[in-house]
């Protein structure tokens, strides 16, 4: 089980990270990859087929501005593709409203701006349909997270 990232500038580095952190939760094996869709497109068909021919399953691409690099993406394979709209003008709507309105046919899973651990957790997810030890991991997470906030927020909180 492999998930590659995607993102078009190595100032989205800490915005991606996230991402990672998710997928390294559950010892997902991950490769990230700084490409862009209109600076290096033959590259990024290169890689595209490379990760397909290698396996992997599920592909995270985060973008800004035009946010084109999610949906360029999608157009070019069949594997799941999760958009995370960065933060970069107008705070992030320009490039959620580019990779939400993807046309017909063409999809793409869009999670909130910046939220690339998000992005993570339904790769995760998306895995844990085929992975039992994914599921198991996904289940007991869920169920420690009910406690723990529970245990932190139970007795109320002061004002």
């Amino acid at each position: 089980m492999k998930v590659a990232i995607f993102f078009g500038s190595k100032s989205d580095v800490d915005t991606m990270r996230g991402a990672a952190k998710a997928l390294k939760e559950f010892n997902v094996k991950y490769k990230a990859f700084v490409l862009s869709a209109h600076r290096v497109p033959e590259k990024l068909d290169e890689t595209i087929k490379q990760i397909e021919s290698e396996g992997y399953e599920v592909i995270i691409a985060g973008a800004g501005l035009a946010a084109h690099l999610p949906g360029v993406i999608a157009s070019k394979t069949v594997i799941p593709v999760i958009g995370v709209p960065v933060s970069a003008a107008l705070n992030g709507l320009d490039a959620l409203f580019s990779i939400v309105q993807m046309p017909k046919s063409i999809p793409v899973a869009t999670v909130g701006i910046n939220n690339s651990y998000n992005a993570g957790m339904l790769a995760v997810q998306m895995l844990s349909l085929k992975y039992p030890d994914i599921k198991e991991k996904l289940i007991k997470f869920r169920e420690e997270m009910k406690v723990k906030f529970i245990k932190e927020n139970g007795e109320g909180v002061e004002l």
